[in-house]
């Protein structure tokens, strides 16, 4: 799988997003190492604590397809600015490979980091 069509898996999972409050639609796509793709998308709630993030809803969808060996994720949203992870789903992220490539939507395309450039002391 190539860097561009999971982020094209992450614009597609976008569509699915749940975000009445913020009007701002994010999508993720993860690679397991073992070549298989889970998507996420961000799920908002009034009780703002509540709202889980498109990252952490793919993460979540491959570790309950029994995948914990990640790979590297790719973020888009309805934003026209580049995407960036949030802290929480940093550290997740760091849970499952604490060198984890990162694709981030951006006016060109996408910028890509490995984790530990988003999550220098990422703890586990």
């Amino acid at each position: 799988m190539t860097k561009t069509e999971l982020l094209e898996i992450a614009k597609c999972a976008k569509e699915n997003a749940y975000a009445p409050y913020s009007k701002f639609q994010v999508g993720a796509a993860v690679l397991t190492k073992t070549g298989e793709v889970f998507t996420g998308c961000n799920i908002e709630n009034s009780s703002y604590g509540g709202t889980i993030c498109a990252e952490r809803t793919a993460i979540g969808n491959a570790v309950s397809g029994g995948h914990v060996d990640l790979e590297m994720i790719a973020i888009a949203s309805s934003g026209e600015q580049t995407v960036y992870p949030c802290g929480i789903c940093r550290q997740v992220m760091n849970e499952f490979n604490q060198n984890m490539i990162i694709l981030c939507e951006s006016e060109t395309g996408f910028e890509e980091y490995t984790l530990p450039e988003l999550l220098p002391k990422g703890f586990n």
